[in-house]
């Protein structure tokens, strides 16, 4: 998590504008340009942010940040996601859950539900809910990917698309405005479709930021999914699409 309070107000600051700088921060929080650049340091170690002349921008739509930093941007928002789909997934059912930060949200919440069946590529949804003896977990077999614990590859396909289950529950690293669910990884987004065209019902998690980004590898489009729960949708041409395919739209910002 963010070391201070202050370092968080940093980081939204520059999600919403791309980028800050030192001098217009010192005045911001009534500190010295020190105590800020000590800031940005941190936060540019933990590349969460990036250090140019007298200041720091946020990545670029086009740069995947790292895993680590990842759980650190928007973490109270994917909480509350994380809820909010936990909350439609009944005890007593079969459900896929996918690689990301707010995928792990959700596997976070489930943990008090019992008689489930939970088949994942994310080694740590498998190793949180692994503990809960009325939960049986199911992991794919594949390549696991060291940066995050996600396993990917043909294998992981295969492995998927023997099961039928009630729900499935994914993510994404990108939305357009035109409804495409983007991924940085061909590997991974191969998986993200046979988990989509394996389960009866499919709930997309994404935080807000995820529409300021973009990414080379279309998953699907927004119309295969049956809800979509994010804490803030800010483009009407998405509630639109979330309209007309009859697309659940969950804001959690609104709760």
């Amino acid at each position: 998590m963010f070391q201070t309070d202050r370092q968080k107000e940093i980081v939204d600051l520059a999600k919403r504008h791309g980028r800050v700088l030192v001098d217009d921060l010192a005045n911001l929080f009534s500190v010295t340009p020190q105590t800020i650049r000590k800031d940005l340091n941190e936060l540019c170690d933990a590349e969460i942010l990036s250090r140019i002349h007298g200041g720091a921008t946020f990545p670029s739509g086009t740069e995947n940040v790292k895993y680590e930093a990842r759980r650190q941007i928007a973490a109270s928002e994917k909480q509350a996601i994380g809820l909010a789909a936990a909350g439609l997934i009944p005890n007593q059912c079969s459900l896929f859950i996918n690689i990301g930060t707010t995928t792990e949200a959700v596997g976070e919440a489930l943990v008090d539900h019992s008689e489930l069946m939970v088949i994942t590529n994310n080694i740590n949804v498998a190793n949180r809910l692994r503990l809960r003896p009325s939960i049986e977990v199911v992991i794919t077999g594949g390549v696991v990917r060291g940066s995050d614990g996600g396993i990917v590859g043909e294998a992981a396909v295969d492995f998927i698309r023997q099961f039928k289950v009630d729900y499935a529950v994914i993510g994404t690293s990108a939305i357009d405005a035109d409804g495409a669910l983007l991924d940085y990884d061909f590997r991974e987004v191969k998986v993200a479709q046979a988990i989509i065209a394996n389960a009866r019902h499919v709930i997309l998690v994404s935080d807000s930021s995820k529409f300021e980004r973009t990414a080379p590898v279309r998953i699907a489009r927004l119309s295969q999914v049956h809800t979509f729960i994010t804490d803030h949708c800010p483009l009407g041409s998405v509630r639109a699409l979330c309209r007309d395919n009859n697309v659940r739209l969950i804001e959690t910002g609104s709760i």
